[in-house]
């Protein structure tokens, strides 16, 4: 995550262990892998070493938008869950809805990370951002997510980078703002 600018663009510290993160299309994300908005539009299956008796958040987010050249929309949010028991996803409290990769054409490849932060207390959050909806997910700041819920460092990360690709305008068509 270094390399790649995910530390310091993102957060501070670098996350000690990997996710896994696999989707249905039976694509796995691997650090820094470039795949396609067609192999990662279905909500994916994230895993990591976790305490059962404990509550994390994960983040997935876009810093590179419109381009990572220009981050004017610095960062993108993709999908936010807390209070999620252990590693159960499903369990947690959705905060934003799942949306895929939809980098505009012509804007190069987007780097899409996955962040798990291990959670001091159970988070009382009142947002719910749906899948087709676009409010509220620009220009998200992940340092102030951590600030303001208390999270401290990432327990674990993964990314993978996408470009444009014929599903983004199908994708982007089930959008609102």
């Amino acid at each position: 995550m270094d390399t790649s600018g995910i530390t310091p663009d993102i957060i501070d510290t670098k996350p000690e262990a990997c996710l896994e993160v696999s989707y249905p299309s039976g694509t796995k994300v691997e650090l820094g892998k470039e795949l396609t908005p067609t192999q990662v539009k279905d909500e994916p299956t994230v895993t990591w070493e976790a305490d059962n008796d404990a509550l994390y958040t994960l983040l997935m987010i876009d810093p590179d938008a419109p381009s990572r050249a220009e981050p004017t929309y610095r960062e993108i949010l993709h999908w936010f869950v807390v209070n999620i028991p252990g590693n159960k996803v499903a369990e947690g409290q959705i905060v934003a809805e799942y949306i895929g990769s939809g980098p505009p054409e012509g804007t190069g490849l987007h780097r899409y990370v996955f962040l798990v932060f291990k959670q001091a207390n159970k988070i009382e959050a009142q947002t719910f951002i749906p899948k087709t909806s676009v409010a509220g997910r620009y220009k998200m700041k992940t340092r102030e997510y951590i600030t303001k819920f208390n999270l401290g460092e990432p327990i674990a990360g993964n990314f993978y980078e996408a470009q444009y690709d014929d599903y983004v305008p199908i994708l982007k068509a089930t959008l609102s703002t």
